[in-house]
């Protein structure tokens, strides 16, 4: 009895070593501090000011989830590019950046969410007019490094347009305005937020095609973050936060915001 009693005891300390040699990513409802990344390059929606603090609607949402997670925080800022990278790398334990849900996304990260629900809409210069994603057939649209916007018009919309690549939507702007590009097309509240910066008159064309889920991202396999994040998110509708953001930032957009309610989620498994 006392052979099997060391046995156990042997095998149990064996389980307790090998476990702190997993490397096991620690969960961010366990660390005392977070780092989040959001973006620094989208007005209204996430953008470094020139003292070097960040604003924006996305912005808000990581400021409510943190608290609601109640944990002191850190911005750092992450282009579309990156976000992958970021919490792959450990560089940041959240990502609240525009980060449309896709599969070959959630192959890398998990999410929480979606935090909003948007659609992706086009625009261009005051005196041209795109109303129909179709309309975009042989025309110049700006891609961004990183995001999949300009793809999707291609791939699922089977739109045969020419993409142009640029870094980032300071620079699709500068495209349009010049007549690189003939549009930048994206989530609506991007090009919202970008249009109302710029104040030349860009037209945002309401074509509203592609339902964008924003999540938030997180590491690979943390469920109890995912989880708590999606209780935030939901309070976050039901106290009314949200509704209060979305028409702080965009209400003077256009954008549709009649219809605030808490999107479903896509599940933490």
């Amino acid at each position: 009895m006392k052979r099997v009693l060391a046995a156990v005891a042997a095998l149990m300390a064996a389980a307790v070593v090998a476990g702190c040699g997993t490397g096991a990513a620690e969960s961010i409802v366990d660390q005392d501090e977070l780092v989040i990344a959001v973006r620094p390059d989208l007005p209204s929606v996430g953008f470094r000011k020139a003292d070097g603090s960040f604003e924006g609607f996305d912005v808000d949402v990581a400021r409510y989830v943190a608290g609601k997670l109640g944990k002191p925080f850190t911005f750092v800022p992450v282009l579309a590019a990156d976000r992958d990278k970021v919490l792959v790398d450990g560089r940041a334990d959240m990502v609240v950046a525009t980060y449309t849900i896709s599969m070959d996304r959630k192959a890398t990260v998990l999410f929480a969410g979606p935090y909003h629900i948007s659609y992706q809409d086009i625009l261009t210069r005051p005196d041209d007019r795109i109303a129909n994603v179709r309309d975009l057939e042989g025309r110049r649209i700006c891609e961004v490094q990183g995001s999949n916007a300009a793809q999707r018009v291609l791939e699922e919309r089977k739109v045969p347009a020419r993409v142009v690549p640029f870094a980032d939507y300071k620079a699709c702007l500068a495209a349009l305005k010049s007549e690189q590009v003939d549009a930048v097309t994206t989530n609506d509240v991007i090009l919202a937020g970008l249009a109302m910066q710029d104040g030349s008159g860009l037209r945002l064309n309401n074509a509203q095609f592609n339902e964008q889920r924003s999540g938030i991202g997180l590491p690979k396999g943390d469920v109890p973050g995912c989880e708590a994040v999606n209780r935030a998110i939901t309070d976050m509708y039901q106290d009314g936060t949200t509704a209060k953001l979305l028409h702080r930032w965009f209400g003077t957009s256009g954008l549709d915001l009649s219809t605030i309610a808490v999107p479903q989620f896509e599940g933490c498994a």
